[in-house]
């Protein structure tokens, strides 16, 4: 079966307050547990915030490494999760119920399956021998 990944984007200012992220919680472990028992779930996991980040990129050589994300943003990637289902509409079914859909967005991915390239010796052989 293929594999999708959910990202999860929540507000970047004015999430919900400590008392209804406790009140959530629930729900959150519900979602998680039913994805387990569907035997779907394949990873995931909750992220710090955008304080926490920490930007990477090498340019002409050169490595630059800056604090925070690289654009500004009213959302941000609170988690995520990759799950194993049958196509897209399921993966779709399951995004809907993402407990803070309602105040945010998930985006829902393909991931590639890079299983079936061939290693970087197999391809050297195979130009060898072309």
């Amino acid at each position: 079966m293929p594999q999708y990944m959910l990202l999860i984007y929540v507000p970047a200012e004015g999430g919900p307050s400590p008392e209804e992220q406790a009140a959530e919680g629930p729900r959150w472990y519900e979602y998680t547990e039913g994805l387990r028992s569907a035997g779907i779930h394949v990873a995931g996991d909750a992220l710090h915030g955008v304080e926490a980040a920490t930007t990477v990129r090498v340019r002409d050589g050169e490595t630059q490494i800056t604090d925070g994300p690289f654009a500004e943003t009213k959302e941000m990637l609170g988690g995520f999760y990759i799950i194993d289902v049958a196509d897209l509409d399921t993966a779709l079914q399951h995004a809907a119920r993402i407990p803070s859909v309602g105040r945010g967005s998930v985006e829902v991915r393909p991931v590639m399956d890079l299983s079936a390239m061939p290693a970087p010796e197999d391809q050297a052989a195979a130009q060898a021998a072309g």
